[in-house]
Order: structure tokens, then C-alpha cells, then sequence
């Protein structure tokens, strides 16, 4: 679909991640005007760049999302009213890589239980037999897309063996062994570690129930880079009360904030973030080299990078 592309606007929205001005200072090169717009200025544009979605984007052209994960745009509405919408696949492998090594690095080498003694100026060693190191230990990475195989390359330096579910049971470089999706449960039974980086979709929603923290190690860590409702949140709960799965480490949730009265507010063995796995000081660069090969694309008449609608 070609179009003429006069104004780019860069939604309030995106203030979330980074700062709009900085993403507008970043594509000011580009051959249209690229201005930080509020929700009274989405009609003055051809194209935005944003974190959140408003209906009024259904007048627009195209939709950048900052983030890959698009399960808040209605597609069928998109494609109904031939808008295109882009997003962010590709940029958050390192990022989102390191965040996980880093839970990961915690729960063994019991950082976690450090900081907490820190707050209240407590001098406790872990027991004899609590730490351990990550070589030789399995990870078990529960979808092979480019969040994926940043978590099994950020690991496997690390000397953790990484198994990986997908659709199909082909193999992925990075990954030790590939399991296909209808083989989940055997996928999980003997990994130290569990990792979901699966998109949101009506066949993964609460892909991870009572049924798959049972079939979990009692000593396993669980960890959602994902979006939360991939996990039955009150599963996920009781599994991690009675003892079935040892902790987890979060940075989604099925109602974010989380909830101040949350159980895991209060559990030891349970690491919370933000929604901020993915964060970086170059976010607003990775996006706008996006963007910016977009609009490139855009004038020589080629298909968009990363389309999604």
C-alpha cells in the first residue's frame, strides 16, 4: 500500500519507555516533519510511533508500536480500514537476554537475599547448600522467536544448557534440543529453569496452568519476559505456595501494576520488575533505526519491515 507520508508524529504515550522528544531529535533527518504529539494532534498526521493504541489511529496510514508485542491493536480494525502497523521485533534480544541472565545469576548466587538483608542491615550468609552456579544447569526457553534465542545466547555463555519449545520440533542455532509445542510438558520436566518469551495469543493464554507448574522440578524457577497472561496468575500462586515450584522471577502480569495486594508482593523466592525487561538508554535509537528504514522503504516503494497488518 503506498502513501504519501508528510508528518510523522511520535505519541505521548511512548514517555513510558523514553522520552518522545528524544525519538522526534533522533528522525529529525528524515524527509517529513516528525513532531511529540498528544491525542488532540493524532489527526494532523499520516503516521505515529507509539506505545499505547487510540481508535483514532484507524485514520491514520501506518502505526509503529515501540514494543513487539502488538496484542493491544485490533488487527481486523487495521486491516478493515488499510492501516499498516509495524513494530519492534528484533531489538530487545541482548536486552531482554541479559535481564534474564541477571534473575538467573540472582536466584543462584542469592543476590536477591542479599538486598533483602541489606534493608534491614542483616549480616546472613546463605546456608551451606543454597548457592550453586549456573554451568551444567538447564534452561528450558518456551518459544524460539528473537526474545528467544537472545535468552539462549545470553545463557549458553554462561555454560547453561538451553532446551527450547516451538510449533515445529525443528532445530534453532543456540538451542541444545527442540521440543514441538504439543510437547510441552515433557519440554519442562527437567529444566532448572523455565523461561516463556512467547507472544500473547488465544492458543498461549494461560498456556502456563496448575497442569504445567505441576509437571515442573519442586527446585524449578519459573521466569515471564513474556506478556502475563500467558500464566494463570492464581496457578502460578499456589504453586509457588505449596512449594511445587521454588521461585520465579516476573516482569509481566495479568493486571499491571500488580496489584499492591498481590501474594507475590511478599514471597522471598519471587523477583518482580516492572514490565521493564527490555529497557535500555538506546531504545529510542533501536526504535527510530526502525522507523527510519520504514520510511526509507516507504519512498522506494518496497514492503515494510517488520509489518505485522
Amino acid at each position: 500500500m503506498a502513501f504519501e507520508l508528510e508528518r510523522l508524529g511520535v505519541h505521548e504515550s511512548v514517555e513510558a519507555v523514553f522520552p518522545p522528544a528524544e525519538l522526534a531529535d533522533y528522525l529529525v533527518d528524515l524527509p517529513v516533519e516528525v513532531a511529540v504529539i498528544g491525542d488532540d494532534e493524532i489527526s494532523s498526521c499520516d503516521a505515529v510511533v507509539t506505545l499505547e493504541h487510540r481508535e483514532s489511529f484507524l485514520d491514520l496510514d501506518w502505526v509503529h508500536s515501540i514494543q513487539a508485542g502488538v496484542d493491544r491493536f485490533p488487527f481486523d480494525a487495521f486491516e478493515d480500514e488499510n492501516v499498516i502497523l509495524t513494530n519492534s521485533t528484533g531489538i530487545h534480544d541482548r536486552s531482554v537476554g541479559e535481564t534474564v541472565a541477571g534473575y538467573l545469576l540472582m536466584f543462584a548466587r542469592r543476590l536477591h537475599d542479599h538486598v533483602a538483608n541489606q534493608q534491614e542491615r542483616r549480616w546472613d550468609r546463605p546456608e551451606w547448600d543454597d548457592a550453586f552456579t549456573l554451568p551444567g544447569s538447564t534452561a528450558c526457553v518456551v518459544g524460539t522467536g528473537t526474545l528467544g534465542r537472545g535468552v539462549a545466547e545470553t545463557l549458553g555463555g554462561l555454560g547453561v544448557r538451553v532446551t527450547g519449545v516451538r510449533r515445529s520440533g525443528d532445530p534453532v542455532p543456540g538451542f541444545d534440543a527442540i521440543y514441538a509445542n504439543d510437547r510441552l510438558l515433557e519440554a519442562i520436566t527437567d529444566a532448572e529453569f523455565v523461561i516463556v518469551t512467547v507472544p500473547l495469543t488465544e492458543a498461549t493464554h494461560h498456556l502456563f496452568d496448575a497442569e504445567a507448574f505441576d509437571a515442573m522440578r519442586d527446585d524449578a524457577y519459573f521466569v515471564n519476559v513474556a506478556r502475563g497472561s500467558v500464566v494463570d496468575e492464581p496457578a502460578l500462586i499456589d504453586a509457588l505456595e505449596a512449594g511445587e515450584v521454588a521461585g520465579a522471577a516476573l516482569d509481566v502480569f495479568e493486571e499491571e501494576p500488580l496489584p499492591e495486594d498481590s501474594p507475590l508482593w511478599e514471597m522471598d523466592e519471587v523477583i518482580i520488575s516492572p514490565h521493564c525487561a527490555a529497557y535500555t538508554r538506546d531504545y529510542f535509537r533501536d526504535t527510530g533505526d526502525i522507523v527510519r528504514e520504514n520510511v526509507d522503504r516507504l519512498t522506494d516503494g518496497e514492503e515494510f519491515h517488520n509489518r505485522v497488518v
